[in-house]
């Protein structure tokens, strides 16, 4: 089946907010966009119709897009994503560059801003020398191997002084 850009543009987008969907509601299969109504798409479509009280039919009706719309738009809107940025293996060390760091300066100033004893470091995303001096102190306020490098450990805590300040 031929289909136009801009109908292939629609699909994809009909797939992000039913993948959306099956990240919060299992009872929806996931379905990777890709941009082409196949047999994965149909199922999810039917499947969400079902669960939504539309029939069933696996075609997107105007009734079923606007269901999906809605939906997709009161997740998006009430359920924070969780950020995952950091693997158990990764280290951080002096010298990196990368939106990880600039993650940890953001957390390390916001406790800086709460207690005096810590020191800001400028947010670049660059694992220099203040951020280096930010973790040590960090690392060892909170009892940990003060080694100046960002492991599990560390990012864990990190997270849960970030998540203690919210």
């Amino acid at each position: 089946m031929y289909t136009t850009q801009q109908e292939k543009a629609h699909i994809y987008e009909l797939q992000q907010m039913l993948y959306f969907i099956s990240l919060e509601n299992p009872a929806i299969p996931e379905v990777i966009p890709d941009g082409i109504y196949g047999k994965e798409t149909v199922n999810a479509v039917k499947a969400f119709q079902q669960y939504y009280g539309l029939s069933p039919t696996g075609e997107t009706n105007h009734a079923t897009w606007e269901k999906v719309a809605e939906v997709y738009l009161s997740l998006e809107n009430s359920i924070p994503l969780p950020l995952d940025v950091f693997s158990p293996d990764e280290v951080l060390r002096q010298g990196d560059d990368c939106f990880t760091v600039r993650i940890v300066q953001v957390i390390l100033n916001a406790l800086a801003e709460t207690y005096d004893n810590m020191p800001y470091c400028e947010i670049t995303g660059k694992f220099d020398y203040d951020t280096l001096c930010a973790v040590q102190l960090f690392q060892k306020l909170c009892a940990l191997p003060v080694t100046g490098e960002i492991d599990c450990a560390t990012w864990n805590a990190l997270a849960r002084a970030g998540d203690d300040m919210t």
